[in-house]
Parts: C-alpha cells; structure tokens; sequence
C-alpha cells in the first residue's frame, strides 16, 4: 500500500520513531489507510525511509500497544481502525458511530425491570426501589469491543420488552416511542477497570478507562434515561469545542 508521505525532521530532538508512528496513527484517524488495510512489511518501510529496521519495529510497536495495528502470522501487519473520537452532544454511541460510517454491533447482554438502587433512584428523580429498566451492553466497532454501557429507564417512560437493542439504538427507539431528549448532564472521567469489565473489554483489571455517566431530560423537564458507561481510551475519545464569548 503507497501509505501516508512521511516528513520526518533528522534535526529534531522528537525521535524518528516517534515522528513515523505520530503520522501513521493521523493516517489511520483520518482516514487515509483504512481498517483492514495492510501496510508495507517493516524492512521495506526502512528502507523506503531511510530508516534502520530497529526504528521501523519501534514505530510500529507503538501502534500495536495503542491497538490501532495488529500484527497477524501469514498475514502481516495490518490497521485495526481509527480512534472514535466524540463530540459531547446529545446523542447515542450508535447514532454517532452510524454517522461516521461505521457498522456498530451490539451484545445485549442484560434486560429487565428491577428496584433503583440509591444512584439511579437519585438520578431519575424516583424513590428508592422504585421499578426501573435496567439494560446492558457492550458495543463493538471492527471486531473490537468498544463500550460497555449500562442504561436505567423509568418504566413509565418507554417499555422495552420485545425490542430488540441488537439491531435499534436505545435513544432511536425513545424518539420512536414519541419521547424528545432535550438537555442532559454529563461527567467524563476515567478510573481503572473493574474483573467485569476487564472481561468484557479485553483488557487487564485495573487498566484505565474513560467513563461517562449521562442524565437525560425530555422537553418537561422529567428525567428519562441515565447511563453509566466505560470506554476503552486506545479506541475512544471525547471532543468539546470550546468558544470565548
């Protein structure tokens, strides 16, 4: 593959391997090697560049530890795919995936009704142990566990028996259901991963994560959804535009 066109600066105290593997990870994010892709073998690469073979496996290796390549025995090298990068509006994970064309898949892995705990009780202005749905999933993007995301709704909000949150987004089956999402408070923050989550995202216990914890409000004012979600940073961002008024 011709790749992205390298400019590296021999004068800079950057090392070159970390001039090639900061341009190879813009390439992937924008779009110029695409997932799937296959990129020219370590020795061809330092030598087109340049470059000894050790730089060249040191660039690379820093794409591999970030997850956005993978190395494949018969295969090669190839892009697993770009960060999903976020902008903090108030939408679902799955709306924003299928905008920028990806194709999300989703495991549901829980649903039902059950007793709000203090949190939730809290958050969704009910009584303690008052009936809530309860549902949980991990979302995937390119064969790569993405999120995993644990959602809390009143039941006399919208009823999610017999839907089937595999193949609908969450929030596009509440704007079926007539309901109007208008303003939320959100928190980002990150801390470690716990066994469950470890699990599900593959990664190690305690591996940091980025968590985003989400109320949102119809145009009444009354609470209709609140979730509590984890990310895996190697694969995920948020981005907030910022404007001096």
């Amino acid at each position: 593959m011709p790749g992205p066109h390298f400019v590296l600066d021999r004068s800079s105290p950057v090392p070159l391997y970390f001039q090639i593997a900061e341009q190879f990870e813009r390439a992937i994010i924008d779009g110029t090697i695409a997932p799937g892709e296959r990129i020219d073998n370590e020795v061809a690469l330092a030598q087109k560049l340049g470059l000894s073979r050790p730089t060249m496996r040191q660039a690379i290796q820093v794409l591999v530890d970030k997850g956005m390549l993978v190395r494949k025995r018969g295969v090669g090298t190839q892009v697993v795919h770009g960060k999903i990068r976020r902008s903090v509006e108030l939408t679902s994970l799955f709306d924003d995936l299928s905008a920028a064309g990806q194709k999300p898949r989703t495991d549901v892995l829980a649903v039902g009704k059950v007793p709000a705990d203090e949190d939730v009780a809290r958050e969704l202005q009910l009584s303690k142990g008052a009936d809530v749905w309860s549902l949980e999933r991990l979302r995937w993007v390119d064969r790569e566990p993405l999120a995993l995301m644990h959602n809390f709704i009143p039941v006399d909000v919208v009823d999610l028996d017999g839907v089937d949150l595999s193949v609908t987004g969450l929030y596009a089956h509440m704007r079926d259901s007539g309901i109007v999402m208008r303003v939320a408070r959100q928190r980002i923050g990150a801390r470690g991963a716990t066994v469950e989550e470890a699990k599900h995202l593959r990664e190690r216990k305690g591996a940091p994560l980025l968590t985003m914890a989400r109320t949102a409000y119809d145009n009444a004012g009354r609470a209709v959804e609140y979730g509590r979600h984890a990310y895996r940073p190697d694969l995920y961002a948020f981005e907030l535009t910022l404007v001096d008024r």
